[in-house]
């Protein structure tokens, strides 16, 4: 291609004598002032014309003066960039086109961040489209004539490409995108000149192999001008393209700005698709090649989808051999995108290469896209699942459909038969549920052969495993479920709305068509694998798919009683919950009143009902007599309790009158403790649910008092039952009864009167203290369990397999369970509040396992009552810190790795509290004086030198400092000033802690300090700091230890030459070793800025003597002294984002004692304001809302 550079304009530009038609008067004065002109920018802006005909009526105003019109086009694109400069014919006539740019860079509005390209709305949005319109409309209608003049385009570009180098955003974003689009309607032209080449040699050899006689020169003549100058346009266009390409493309398709680049990709993949010929080649292929591994989302979407247009055309296949061997490995690891839609667009392009390039895919290629089927976006694993279906199904189905006569298994049952070897030879999931889901696409119809299905299951003579069988039922399920439902399976979401007209019709016709196909089918499905409940179950559930009415209208009866038969036996037959929860499922959809088989099926539930009521009578009159049961008799005593339990679940067996017997049978237990455990938990489950179905009676108007009387009586009775099931040594039935309680005293709280019920107040039931108690002993002992503890579920040093795995997962949710019905209970009012602080103290050692939960309480409970649950915090705190105080005793106890747990702890309830600052006041204060009262309990007498013991919590308060204003603080000092004049004179380091927390109420601790109002005061660096950067040096270096061991070090921002002084200082009062100097200190007669209240230093004079007084006399001087460093603000905000940040790295310790890290959010001073208390900043320019757990 040959290069081209762009002409310069000439000397002397035309002036046009003639204004244009409709310009306005004044317009354009002389060779001077130019008036800006947004006629253009206006009509591309509102389109109120074709593009064709706005650029008609330009080209008309450019003929008749060509200066007045390209100034108009200039500043069109000038005003397209947001730039309120305009393009004079003095600039234009004497300045070159970098002095023109630097002209309109000074004039543009650099305040305003939005220009048209980047403005939101959608008028910007047409205007980008119009815009692009345009320029290729002014390609197109130049394309004969002002193409070739020498002046138009190579002005234009040249222009173009010094706007694209500029630093403005704007006019390098829209200046590239006009490049680009004009590169493109080059690459039409460029195409159509091709065109007109080969139809011109065509002509020529037509004309030359005609006879002499009838040759005519004169035609020879003139096609061979024609040729000449379409190669000269030819040339021309290829200089053009040459020069955007060198001059734009190639510096921005790096730009900074991923708009840019995404610009660029799109338009390069478009000139290769138009003009293969010149632009498939390697040397362009590689720029998008690179581009795979921009970091924005955009550009690489962009590059996917410009690569799937290349591998979707045949024809390009033998010019895209070395770039896929080059970049091949890259377009399969974006497979594992972290942007779903960049990892959908790279399969779709994998399975276009896949399609068109044989043997290029290697198996560990394949693999790698294979588990993505059971992703959980469905898109992406739709796309992975037509990948899957183009490469192992497709060429094994058509080569059966080819040859299927010859073959034993049909087409149809040979996609089965594959679909099979891929689900259990892979091992990748063990739910065909999604793999169904992700080849619904693709290979819906295959999969909606129930007839294969169906015959392939009760094939006599099959060859399928177990594993292959239940599998095959699993499909045939989950192709049921997905022709009629279509939802897709539990976790994967499609972000559909609803569905179609279309698509719910042939839903309905689908469903109509898979009922009559297995409505004669099931009953012989169901005798076959009876015995085997994982395939009875699911075949169970084949019912909630059917239209149940066609048993009527299709005269079906038949079906229907040999199905009521299979359903009885499945039930006698088996005792697994899932397989009698399926039965119990089935025959409740049957027996609907609206059904005119409803007595036949409502007597089939009678007939089965007595069955398993008879037999449990007479096994329980055995147990009351005190016979003993052997193990076949516990084993049918169970059997029928679960299925009377799996059933009243479902349906109303109040006429049978279970209640009674039930309570007889856990009285006895209670008791004498004889009746085994296997026995009890059914028990338990059948009373419950018969309590719920009496409630469902009496809760309808018409109930009478003595009904409801009689169900508070049951109530009450088996309440008192579960309270002495928790307290049985077994703890399956300990779980059980916590469960059942819980429930029964969510469902008759008071919120079961609201909405007009006030009839059943009778029924509420409030916990009594002693149930209060052994609900939270309960949790205590079966919830939060660590690691290696009796009940855990597994012990240190065990190595686990994945069953053992399997089992720790399935107890863990078993335990969040149980605190999810615990913690409704405290949201419901059921219990009080106060109860809560034995979930909120295991808040930071339990955070992995149950972390979720408790911060939800957390919040919702701070919503309920704001004072109630900040005094449920200092609640936690106390507890936590009295039993490790009765564990260790007083001596050191703030050195205990138990100790810094419990200052993390009270750091995460501080920044529980949010930016509300203002809002908070008072339960931060109260918080403050109740912990500096628990702190000084217990008092020591006057004579004793020993300090109260409960000192050291004095240090978890300090967590709690920051969230003070400043009159607080002293008013605070001021009350513990009130509170230590009862306490004994202390020794030196036994009262750091009250040293410490002084220190943390101090006016220049805390950076975050704020008004009342809200906003924080602004601090300045003193001028007088040199003064005082000597201050702490006139401390005895013993005492400086002390000193720095109880406050926390400030960031050293100081320069080398304080540096130096320092240690002129320090060395100067080594020398001397003098240790007294306070009175030879220039500076000791001055106050420091911030005070204690008045008389708390003679206070402690007084009471403690000159240690603790010299030493908080020493602590205001240090204060003074971190003045001389950089101070760095922390606002209530920026602890909220640490408070979500604290939650994402639960280990982190809190200690009072660590250096501030400079580059910590919560330290450093940031414009950034947090939205809310449910967000949090993920780093990379988003936010995030927290979401809520759903367990309550």
């Amino acid at each position: 291609m040959k290069k081209r550079v762009a002409k310069k304009q000439p000397k002397t530009t035309p002036v046009a004598k003639h204004p244009r038609k409709g310009s306005q008067k004044g317009e354009y004065d002389g060779h001077k002032n130019l008036k800006p002109s947004s006629d253009l920018l206006e009509a591309v802006k509102t389109a109120k014309s074709a593009m064709q005909i706005v650029v008609d009526d330009w080209l008309e105003s450019y003929k008749q003066d060509q200066a007045a019109g390209f100034l108009e086009l200039i500043n069109f694109f000038i005003g397209a960039c947001g730039c309120k400069g305009v393009v004079t014919h003095e600039m234009f006539k004497t300045l070159q086109n970098s002095e023109i740019i630097q002209h309109l860079t000074e004039k543009f509005d650099e305040d305003s961040v939005k220009y048209p390209l980047a403005a939101p709305g959608p008028i910007w949005r047409k205007f980008r489209s119009n815009f692009c319109e345009f320029v290729n409309a002014l390609v197109c209608q130049c394309q004969y004539s002002f193409l070739y003049d020498d002046f138009l385009m190579d002005t234009l570009i040249s222009l173009l490409t010094g706007l694209s180098d500029s630093q403005i955003r704007a006019f390098r974003h829209t200046s590239t995108l006009a490049a680009m689009k004009l590169m493109t309607g080059l690459v039409r032209v460029a195409l159509q000149l091709n065109l007109q080449k080969d139809n011109n040699q065509r002509q020529y050899e037509a004309e030359r192999s005609k006879g002499l006689g009838h040759r005519s020169p004169e035609r020879l003549e003139s096609l061979l001008e024609k040729r000449k100058e379409l190669q000269e346009h030819q040339e021309e266009i290829e200089g053009m393209m040459n020069a955007i390409f060198r001059g734009v493309f190639v510096h921005r398709y790096r730009d900074v700005l991923p708009e840019i680049r995404a610009i660029c990709m799109e338009e390069i993949g478009t000139w290769m698709q138009s003009y293969s010929t010149s632009f498939l080649t390697d040397s362009y292929l590689k720029y998008i090649g690179w581009t795979l591994h921009d970091k924005q989302r955009e550009v690489r979407l962009k590059c996917l989808k410009a690569l799937q247009g290349l591998y979707n055309n045949r024809d390009f296949i033998s010019c895209l051999e070395l770039f896929t061997s080059r970049f091949k490995d890259r377009m399969v690891s974006m497979v594992m995108d972290r942007e779903y839609d960049v990892a959908v667009e790279s399969i779709k392009l994998l399975t276009l290469i896949l399609k068109n390039m044989e043997g290029v895919l290697t198996d560990a290629d394949c693999e790698s896209i294979y588990p993505v089927v059971y992703a959980s976006n469905r898109a992406l694993a739709s796309a992975a699942g037509e990948f899957l279906y183009w490469k192992l199904f497709f060429p094994e189905c058509e080569v059966g459909m080819a040859s299927g006569r010859e073959q034993h298994h049909s087409p149809r049952r040979n996609f089965f038969y594959l679909l099979l070897a891929f689900s259990v030879e892979s091992e990748l999931h063990d739910h065909a549920a999604y793999l169904v889901d992700s080849l619904w696409d693709c290979a819906g119809l295959q999969l909606k052969d129930w007839e294969s299905l169906t015959g392939l299951l009760l094939e006599k003579d099959q060859s399928l495993g177990d594993v292959q069988e239940n599998t095959l039922i699993e499909i045939l399920v989950s192709s049921a479920r997905q022709a009629t439902e279509g939802y897709p399976p539990v976790g994967r979401v499609t972000g559909r709305k609803g569905f179609t007209a279309k698509e719910r019709k042939i839903q309905a016709d689908d469903k109509v068509k898979l009922t009559e196909h297995l409505i004669p089918l099931l009953p012989q499905l169901l005798a076959k694998f009876s015995a085997d409940a994982e395939k009875v179950s699911p075949l169970l559930q084949l019912l909630n798919f059917f239209d149940l009415n066609i048993y009527c209208t299709g005269r079906l009866q038949k079906h229907l009683e040999l199905l009521l038969q299979q359903l009885q036996e499945v039930v006698v037959k088996h005792t697994e919950p899932v397989v009698l929860e399926a039965g119990a499922r089935a025959l409740y959809l049957l027996c609907d009143p609206e059904f005119t088989f409803f007595s036949r099926v409502d007597f089939a539930r009678s007939q089965l009902v007595d069955l398993l009521t008879d037999r449990f009578q007479q096994e329980l009159e055995e147990l009351l007599q005190g016979s003993y049961l052997d193990e076949d008799e516990v084993y049918n005593m169970t059997a029928t309790l679960k299925r009377l339990s799996a059933f009243h679940n479902a349906h109303d067996l109040t006429r049978w009158e279970l209640y009674e017997p039930c309570c007889r049978l856990l009285q006895k237990a209670v008791d004498t403790g004889d009746v085994p455990r296997q026995i009890i938990l059914p028990a338990l489950t059948l009373i419950y649910f018969s309590i719920l179905w009496t409630l469902a009676h009496v809760s309808g108007s018409n109930s009478s008092q003595e009904q409801v009387l009689g169900l508070r009586e049951k109530l009450l009775t088996f309440c008192d039952l579960c309270q002495s099931c928790l307290s049985d040594v077994d703890s399956e039935i300990q779980e059980q009864a916590f469960v059942l309680l819980s429930d029964l005293l969510l469902i008759f709280s008071p919120q079961m009167i609201l909405g007009g019920q006030d009839h059943l107040k009778p029924l509420i039931f409030l916990p009594e203290v002693t149930l209060q108690t052994e609900l939270a002993s309960f949790l205590m002992d079966h919830v939060f369990i660590q690691p290696g503890e009796p009940g855990s579920g597994y012990q240190n040093g065990d190595t686990k397999d994945a069953e053992e795995e399997q089992a720790q997962i399935e107890q863990l949710h078993q335990r969040r369970r149980l605190l999810a019905g615990f913690c409704k209970l405290l949201l419901y009012g059921v219990l009080e509040m106060e109860a809560a602080s034995d979930i909120f103290k295991h808040y930071s050692k339990f955070y992995n396992d149950y972390g979720d939960i408790i911060k939800e309480i957390l919040i919702r409970s701070r919503q309920i009552n704001r004072k109630q649950c900040s005094q449920t915090l200092l609640l936690s705190l106390k507890q936590l810190y009295t039993e490790l105080l009765q564990e260790h005793g007083p001596k050191d106890l703030d050195s205990l790795p138990a100790f810094m747990e419990m200052r993390d702890l009270a750091r995460r309830f501080s920044l529980s509290f949010g930016p509300q600052q203002l809002q908070n006041r008072d339960l931060i204060v109260m918080l403050h004086k109740e912990g500096i009262k628990f702190s000084l309990a217990e008092l020591s007498p006057a004579s004793s030198s020993n300090q109260p013991p409960n000192l050291a919590f004095l240090e978890l308060l300090e967590e709690f400092s920051p969230r003070l204003f400043h009159q607080d603080k002293q008013l605070l000092l001021s009350y513990l000033q009130k509170c230590l004049d009862q306490v004994a004179q202390p020794s030196s380091h036994s009262w750091s802690p009250v040293i410490s927390y002084c220190h943390s109420l101090s006016s220049q601790e805390n950076s975050s300090e704020t008004t009342p109002q809200g906003h924080p005061q602004p601090k300045k660096r003193r001028i007088e700091a040199t003064f005082k950067e000597g201050q702490e040096h006139f401390c005895p270096p013993q005492e400086q230890s002390l000193l720095l061991s109880s406050v926390p070090q400030s960031p050293t921002f100081t320069s080398t030459t304080l540096k130096e002084k320092d240690s002129l200082w320090r060395q100067k009062d080594e020398e001397e070793g003098s240790g007294s100097e306070f009175s030879q200190s220039p500076l000791g007669s001055q106050k420091p800025k911030h005070s204690y209240p008045e008389g708390f230093y003679h206070m402690v004079h007084s009471h403690y003597g000159p240690g603790l007084g010299s030493q908080l006399t020493r602590l205001t001087l240090m204060e003074e002294d971190d003045i001389n460093e950089m101070v760095i603000e922390e606002s209530g905000e920026e602890e909220a984002e640490e408070w979500e940040d604290t939650d994402k790295h639960p280990n982190s310790h809190s200690s009072f004692k660590h250096q501030r890290d400079l580059f910590d959010s919560a330290e450093v001073d940031s414009d950034v304001s947090i939205p809310g208390r449910d967000c949090f900043f993920l780093g990379d320019g988003r936010w995030n809302v927290f979401r809520s757990c759903n367990l309550f």
